[in-house]
């Protein structure tokens, strides 16, 4: 079996299912990096996500993207809020990734209000994105964020431009509260009317870390056993049409890409709760 791949949203490309979240290459020397990349190759991964913070992750990548020219399709993101930074920042990832286009330049994290108004305003970020658009340094645009508040802050955002992607947390105890799983099921509906692709994260993230000592570069506490991360992976990937952005862990990479790759269907929600229970799993957000 090989992961599946669908297109994403209306770009014209179909991505494997997992996208490759480039995350977990932010702190690694290039000869891990390049394990990594013949894994992916072997599961057939075709997309990358990177962003302009995320360490030496651009540099990383460079020198699969010279081997495997239009292998992949290529994201990056930006932090930056107004325009002109935004464009110094772009300028920077394509020079480091060593291209002359991305295929996708997102708005990291755009979740703060105030933040939010200054990107989609006149100078902000949004007017960078839309030039770099016209100049064919970025093919398309799309909008990202964390938080228990940000399926709405997308909604909001799409009312305001027309995003072709948004990004998001999507697992079984996030979708238990309420307020997050209205606006996530109606974010996608209207995704799937305007053929904008969802991402999604945190597919295996179990809790925070709080107090406990750390033992992978995720900021959040995940599943590390085989047969649990199987089950948090189906279950994202039951959701038809979205996509599952990969650990930010090089060594949690394999199981979720085995997971991945032998994917039939959903686990039920009883089958998730008692996951949930036994792993003493908590909402990232509240």
């Amino acid at each position: 079996m090989t992961i599946e791949k669908i297109p994403f949203g209306r770009t014209g490309h179909d991505s494997t299912r997992t996208l490759f979240g480039a995350a977990a290459l932010s702190r690694v020397d290039q000869a891990t990096a390049d394990r990594t990349f013949d894994l992916l190759m072997q599961h057939g991964v075709n997309h990358i996500d990177t962003a302009a913070s995320y360490g030496d992750a651009e540099l990383r990548i460079a020198p699969w993207l010279k081997r495997n020219p239009g292998s992949f399709f290529v994201a990056t993101k930006t932090g930056a809020r107004r325009a002109a930074e935004a464009r110094e920042e772009l300028h920077r990832s394509l020079d480091r990734m060593g291209v002359d286009h991305v295929d996708l330049w997102q708005l990291h994290n755009l979740a703060d209000p105030i933040d939010w108004d200054t990107a989609l305003s006149p100078g902000g970020v949004i007017e960078a994105a839309v030039q770099a658009r016209e100049e064919g340094l970025v093919r398309f645009i799309g909008v990202t964020g964390h938080g228990s508040q940000i399926a709405a802050n997308h909604r909001r955002s799409l009312a305001r431009f027309d995003f072709d992607s948004v990004l998001l947390p999507f697992n079984f105890i996030t979708m238990q509260l309420p307020y997050y799983a209205e606006n996530f099921e109606a974010l996608v509906a209207t995704c799937k009317e305007r053929r904008v692709a969802v991402q999604t994260i945190k597919s295996i993230a179990m809790r925070p870390w709080s107090e406990r000592t750390h033992t992978h570069s995720t900021w959040y506490e995940p599943l590390q056993d085989q047969a649990d991360i199987d089950r948090a992976v189906w279950w994202v990937l039951g959701k038809p049409d979205v996509f599952l952005n990969t650990v930010g862990d090089v060594e949690l990479l394999p199981l979720v890409l085995d997971a991945a790759n032998r994917f039939e269907k959903r686990p039920s929600d009883a089958e998730m709760a008692e996951l949930a229970t036994r792993s003493a799993s908590e909402p990232l957000f509240v």
